[in-house]
């Protein structure tokens, strides 16, 4: 157990919903350069997020999952937020729901004739996949 102390405030929000607001020993999520683990104390930052999960590891070792479509992510020595463009627990996701968006997103990509519709659908792609990985890490997490 850490020292109360040595926590971190996290906020995380979306534009439509206030995801989490508490405390957390480490907080890790996807940065658009890479892995980001941050604990208290961490310098200040200020990144663009990807697709991915963002993972709250709480001081007794126990993790929260969420989410998150991209974003921005503020760290302060003594606070991180997340302003996530679409943001849901990793326990609300549907994997069905999941699966068939990546399915019609991998059949658009096959089909596209412009662009514009490439990047789309590679987005799409992203988006579905990460939410894919964010329930099956929580699935682990629960086994």
């Amino acid at each position: 157990m850490l020292n109360q102390t040595m926590l971190i405030n996290v906020t995380i929000v979306s534009a439509e919903q206030h995801l989490y607001t508490g405390k957390a020993a480490l907080v890790v999520a996807s940065g658009v350069l890479g892995e980001l683990g941050i604990p208290y104390g961490h310098t200040q930052l200020l990144t663009e997020l990807k697709p991915g999960q963002v993972r709250l590891v709480q001081a007794d070792g126990t993790e929260e999952i969420f989410y998150i479509s991209g974003g921005f992510l503020e760290v302060q020595p003594d606070r991180v937020t997340v302003l996530a463009d679409v943001g849901l627990r990793a326990a609300d996701l549907d994997e069905i729901k999941a699966e068939e968006a990546l399915r019609v997103a991998r059949e658009r990509l096959s089909q596209q004739a412009e662009e514009q519709e490439y990047a789309v659908a590679l987005a799409e792609i992203a988006n579905a996949s990460a939410q894919l990985q964010a329930i099956r890490l929580l699935r682990k997490h629960l086994v």
